[in-house]
């Protein structure tokens, strides 16, 4: 379906010249992707200007320059750990190249004395004398013009140099196909922007520092191109769950009344309003597509059994999806009490589920004789079949993508209802880009008598009295978490840290700690967190395994080592697990100095603040939109392209009412700009956009 004009796009990177199987394996590496878009959506980061061209004795010291040399003589090392060196000149004076474990031969191939050479580098003074240190170019005479350049600087990876990706990436900007503008005109002439082909060549190849900027125009252009896409796709995606025929899911509280009865608290205006508007949503003949947007403790599971309920109470099936094992599992616990007293039965399905059980589980479903079901994603693997799905609710959705959510409508020959949940608070401006094609619901009041946990920050070097508070709180019946941060670069050290800490404190208090990690067994993990939950351990020491869905009531202390690591939604959802209960809770963040800004501003919000919404916000100022919340490390897509720009709001506004406009006039995307938008959905890897609009 792509166009073939799109080919030069998405050709391989072994298939340029120069690129062999480690540099392609570096490459993907390094840009996540395997195609020459992938290398196109890297920008430079900074720029050297080759075109400075003094004699050796005006070269200032600091400054890259360019120099018309002699070779006059050799010096190799008495060792390897010496440096060799090389003496060139011109007619007002010497300056003496240098390198670092290089083969000799190399070396003098490349510099005959005698010879005249082109030399490229940052000149700097040892020893009162001038020096060129590993030189960026080395070239004969006639090779001269080809320096005479601004060179553009790429963030690197191991395997991958800078020469190397410019000279991949000059192939790929020579082989530009021509295709048409998908831009509004108009648009276009108001920003001055470029043709989407000039405008890459631009931030590729600049000639000023100012290209380099987010205000740039060129850069500006790609990345409201991104934001088009996007936002094309959601609304494509929206249209979609719109126009198939859902059904009528009325409450009528059979069920909904004994399982809110055994639960034993009155709904929060907030959960009231919320469950108010899922009602009408699910009443209604059109399938409910809704994000439910709740802090952490804010009560969305009681407003999501609700949900659930309605569509048994309907004669329909329901089911509940959780990213990972541990969460389903703790839903699964968290509900079937409630459910007990409904008189409805519930069941787990996880890809760990193997034998008997898994059978009868799947036989149940498929029959209609299951009516609610928790579960990972296995839920909806092509093994799985419902006798009629009414609706899905799916917890911590910034772990599913788009396409996750189209293939729930395989399960019914309907369209579901779909209710996505999250716990990690997100800024208004990232719910329009990541979840645009949903209505949105808030929890933005906790239930009555959750105590604000008091949050305190401490340098490493106070941990013995963060020892003796933990063995106060001990002796007081309470449950400490202590967890050592896990970043994926990193993880054999954080490890080896966590297991550490875990004898360290083990050794102290005895027995009764724990430690879980993500590379545990499953079982082996339920055992642990089995163990914290009732009572058995008093301290569990834990990765951040435990960040989200883990509800242990009598755990009033949390320790965060290293909280400078963490970003501020993961500080705020760790925090979460503690203040579930009635009693005071601490959360002590422990620091090693010294603090950058960034990272003393975010614990500093952390203790002034437990308001999600008003901490995602602070996230998204003190980050910026490329890598707010922690997109990393809670799953949220990066932009490649909008991330930097510090107005992203409000080109992200402009480009969702164009993408109205675009569908409202064009809605099967066939008229004068369809070509090109189809084109512009390719680009960005809006693939799934685009079988809506073959599927209808």
């Amino acid at each position: 379906m792509r166009p073939s004009s799109l080919d030069p796009l998405f050709r391989p990177f072994d298939s340029f010249r120069g690129v062999g199987k480690a540099l392609s394996a570096a490459l993907e590496r390094l840009l996540g992707g395997t195609v020459a878009l992938d290398a196109l959506w890297h920008l430079p980061t900074g720029l050297v200007d080759r075109r400075f061209r003094p004699s050796v004795a005006d070269a200032p010291p600091g400054a890259i320059v360019t120099l018309d040399v002699q070779v006059e003589a050799h010096f190799p090392p008495a060792s390897r750990s010496r440096p060799y060196r090389v003496l060139v000149s011109d007619s007002t004076g010497e300056v003496q190249l240098v390198w670092f474990r290089a083969r000799e031969t190399w070396i003098r191939d490349m510099l005959p004395v005698g010879a005249r050479r082109i030399v490229s580098g940052k000149i700097e003074v040892f020893d009162g004398r001038r020096q060129m240190v590993h030189p960026s170019h080395v070239l004969p005479l006639e090779q001269a013009a080809t320096l005479d350049r601004v060179e553009p600087v790429y963030p690197l990876a191991a395997g991958v140099s800078g020469r190397a990706l410019e000279k991949l990436v000059d192939q790929i900007l020579e082989s530009l196909p021509d295709l048409p503008e998908w831009l509004d005109p108009t648009l276009v002439a108001r920003e001055g922007w470029p043709t989407w082909t000039e405008a890459l060549r631009r931030v590729h190849r600049p000639e000023t520092p100012d290209a380099l900027q987010p205000e740039d125009p060129a850069r500006r252009r790609l990345a409201f191109d991104e934001l088009l896409a996007g936002q094309l796709a959601l609304l494509l995606v929206r249209r979609r769950f719109r126009r198939r025929r859902g059904r009528s899911l009325v409450a009528d509280n059979t069920l909904r009344a004994p399982a809110l009865a055994h639960v034993g608290f009155t709904l929060t205006g907030a959960q009231a309003r919320t469950l108010q508007e899922i009602d009408a949503d699910m009443a209604s003949e059109s399938a409910m597509l809704r994000l439910l947007q709740g802090d952490v403790g804010s009560g969305k599971t009681v407003v999501a059994l609700l949900a659930l309920l309605t569509a048994v109470e309907n004669g329909a099936q329901a089911a509940l999806m959780a990213p990972t094992d541990l969460l389903a599992r703790q839903h699964l616990e968290t509900l079937r009490p409630a459910c007990a007293a409904a008189g409805v039965e519930i069941a787990l399905l996880s890809g760990r589920d193997k034998g008997r059980e898994r059978e009868r589980v799947l036989a149940a479903l498929a029959s209609g004789a299951l009516p609610l079901v928790v579960g990972t994603h296995a839920l909806f693997q092509d093994g799985v079949q419902f006798h009629d799905l009414g609706l899905v609710v799916i917890d911590e959705q910034h772990r599913f993508g788009v396409h996750q959510r189209l293939a729930l409508s395989s399960k019914a020959d309907h369209a579901v209802d779909v209710l996505v949940m999250t716990a990690t608070p997100i800024p208004r401006t990232l719910t329009l880009t990541h979840y645009g094609d949903m209505d949105v619901s808030r929890i933005d009041e906790k239930p009555p008598g959750r105590e604000v946990p008091d949050t305190r920050v401490l340098p490493v070097d106070r941990l013995e009295d963060i020892f003796s508070a933990i063995g106060r709180a001990i002796q007081g019946g309470n449950r400490v978490y202590w967890v050592c941060p896990l970043i994926e670069e990193s993880e054999t050290l954080d490890l080896a840290a966590a297991d550490q800490r875990f004898e360290q404190l083990r050794s102290r208090f005895g027995e009764r700690v724990g430690l879980v990690h993500g590379r545990m067994k499953g079982p082996e993990r339920d055992a642990v967190m089995a163990g914290f939950s009732s009572g058995s351990l008093d301290i569990l020491v834990a990765t951040t395994v435990i960040e989200v869905g883990v509800n242990v009531p009598e755990a009033t202390v949390m320790v965060v080592e290293h909280a400078e690591r963490f970003g501020l939604a993961q500080l705020h959802q760790l925090r979460g697990r503690i203040g579930r209960g009635t009693g005071r809770s601490t959360c002590l963040l422990v620091y090693a100095p010294p603090l950058g800004s960034v990272a003393r501003a975010r614990l500093e919000v952390m203790r002034t603040t437990d308001d999600g919404f008003l901490i995602a916000e602070e996230d998204l100022r003190l980050r910026g939109g490329g890598e707010v919340l922690g997109v990393r490390q809670t799953g949220l897509p990066v932009f490649r392209l909008a991330g930097g720009m510090p107005d992203l709001a409000e080109l992200l506004s402009v480009a969702r009412a164009d993408a109205k406009r675009i569908l409202e006039t064009d809605p099967d995307l066939e008229g004068p700009r369809a070509e090109a938008l189809r084109t512009l959905l390719y680009l960005f890897g809006q693939d799934t956009a685009i079988r809506t609009l073959w599927s209808g």
